[in-house]
């Protein structure tokens, strides 16, 4: 259907589309901190589900104070494999996330592979911290960081954000206290990766995408005898 057919029917049925706000920057560089070098170079397409997530986090305002939500992300699928939200944005904020991803990963019984997997974020303080960086370590994942201020570096969980903001945030508010966020968050998360379609991934859920890899991968072969 051409674009002008689109904002005509629209227009008759008294529907807007959705408008995406301004970025806010949540990006703290820490000068001091080593940074781990970037190993995706802005290349967010991965051959199969745990060999690249990318993370990052944004902020919410609510009555009770700022909100900040977390999100991993599967690059392979699109899936939201991880999330957290807190009233702080330390450290164990995208700690809480990645721990979520790997538990999803574990009971989805499709653990990642120590050695495989790359773990991609912006220079954000929270992401060069050596808690973080131990962890990863500790846990045989690979650290990948991007430039500074260069949303294009992590372009995907941008992309992901915007989509959360726009989807959830902005039509919901305002939002009273951090309780309510996360339950809505956990509401968004769980029909963005179940039921909502992504032309990334040929109009499927994010969920089926994987089912469908993973099916394909352990087809049993089929021995043809003479």
């Amino acid at each position: 259907m051409a674009r002008c057919t689109v904002e005509r029917l629209m227009r008759e049925l008294g529907i807007t589309g959705a408008v995406r706000g301004k970025r806010v920057i949540t990006t703290i560089p820490d000068a001091s901190a080593e940074r781990a070098p970037d190993l995706v170079d802005r290349d967010f397409v991965a051959p199969a589900p745990n060999r690249c997530w990318v993370a990052d986090f944004t902020h919410v305002a609510t009555f009770a104070g700022v909100v900040y939500v977390a999100f991993v992300v599967d690059t392979f699928s699109r899936r939201i494999v991880g999330w957290s939200a807190a009233t702080s944005k330390e450290t164990r904020l995208v700690l809480d996330a990645l721990e979520m991803a790997l538990w999803q990963r574990d009971r989805d019984q499709h653990p990642y592979q120590p050695g495989e997997l790359i773990h991609h974020s912006d220079a954000g303080s929270q992401y060069t911290s050596f808690a973080l960086a131990e962890h990863l370590d500790r846990a045989g994942i690979a650290a990948s960081i991007g430039s500074v201020g260069d949303a294009y570096d992590n372009a995907l969980m941008e992309s992901t954000i915007g989509l959360f903001k726009t989807e959830l945030i902005k039509p919901r508010h305002p939002w009273k206290t951090l309780s309510e966020v996360e339950l809505a968050t956990a509401e968004w998360v769980d029909w963005y990766c179940h039921r909502r379609l992504h032309g990334e991934i040929g109009h499927i859920p994010p969920v089926e995408y994987e089912t469908n890899h993973y099916h394909a991968t352990t087809k049993p072969q089929v021995t043809v005898t003479t």
